[in-house]
């Protein structure tokens, strides 16, 4: 059973770590003056504001099951990480705007060298933590630790990418470099922002389980045809790190309820072995009957 507790010491790792680069990269800014720095000291505000949010949403996805969340509250996750990338592209418009103004008024960069320093040391923390939060989302199948690591690695990199736009300033004396590298950035952003939105949109629609899972589950069902068992109607979906899985078996209708029961038990037994956090449903029919086929609420 997973200490659900633990994801929310990552989340407030994450939340640590976003405050030490907002002060890291609003200081290399201030020394600089560079726009492709102010831009990702805005993009460390929204991890700050990600990493608030991963932890609300963590905590309410551990709430356990009551009467009106039968299924529990796995789902906030899936907010949570949503609500990240709604973040990651205002903060996108936010730089593609200071970074418009740079290019019509551009500025010459002070304290270049310092400013460096300091914007690669807060690049360091970011990319420490987001390793240590996605290997903590693999281990835990955690969405919002996911989304949240994901969105710290695109800081690296978006910080890797104003470093060298202001050093190519230093090098060049082209003061446009810095708003143009700031553009590139806000792109970058807006990619990694639709691309954690579509995947918390596919979670919220009740998306079936990834094709590597499916295949799982269908080797484990498919050892039960030599027996001259079936089965059908087969259903998967995902809730943050919960699996629900349901299908319809089809046996003798000689069997005893006391049989039937025995192997239902078995297969749901042999589904949880195969995948983590899985519920299964399963519904005894018998093969005889036409109406056994007949796949509820889906065309055949």
């Amino acid at each position: 059973m997973i200490n659900r507790s633990s994801l929310t010491l990552y989340a407030w790792l994450s939340v640590s770590a976003a405050v030490a680069t907002i002060g890291l990269k609003t200081a290399a800014w201030v020394m600089t003056g560079s726009v492709g720095l102010l831009s990702d000291a805005l993009e460390s505000l929204v991890n700050l504001a990600g990493a608030l949010m991963a932890l609300t949403m963590l905590s309410i996805a551990e709430r356990p099951a009551d009467e009106n969340h039968a299924y529990g509250h796995g789902k906030a996750e899936y907010f949570a990480s949503g609500a990240e990338g709604a973040l990651i592209l205002i903060a996108a418009v936010s730089i593609a705007v200071a970074a418009a103004e740079r290019l019509v008024n551009p500025r010459p960069l002070e304290r270049i060298g310092t400013g460096l320093v300091v914007a690669a040391s807060a690049a360091l923390i970011n990319l420490a933590v987001a390793l240590v939060l996605l290997k903590a989302a693999r281990r835990h199948q955690s969405v919002t630790l996911e989304a949240n690591a994901q969105h710290l690695l695109t800081d690296v990199w978006t910080t890797a990418g104003v470093l060298a736009g202001v050093g190519a300033v230093a090098m060049t004396g082209w003061q446009r470099l810095d708003p143009l590298v700031a553009l590139v950035v806000a792109g970058n952003i807006v990619r990694a922002g639709v691309r954690i939105v579509r995947e918390a949109v596919s979670g919220l629609m009740d998306t079936a389980l990834p094709v590597d899972e499916q295949h799982i589950l269908r080797d484990v069902l498919e050892q039960l045809k030599p027996s001259g068992v079936q089965y059908h109607d087969l259903r998967t979906r995902r809730a943050g790190r919960r699996r629900f899985v349901s299908l319809h078996v089809l046996v003798p209708g000689s069997w005893t309820v006391q049989r039937g029961h025995e192997l239902l038990e078995r297969i749901e037994s042999d589904i949880r072995c195969a995948l983590p956090e899985v519920e299964v449903i399963t519904h005894l029919e018998s093969l005889e009957d036409p109406a056994s086929w007949e796949e509820n609420g889906r065309d055949k």
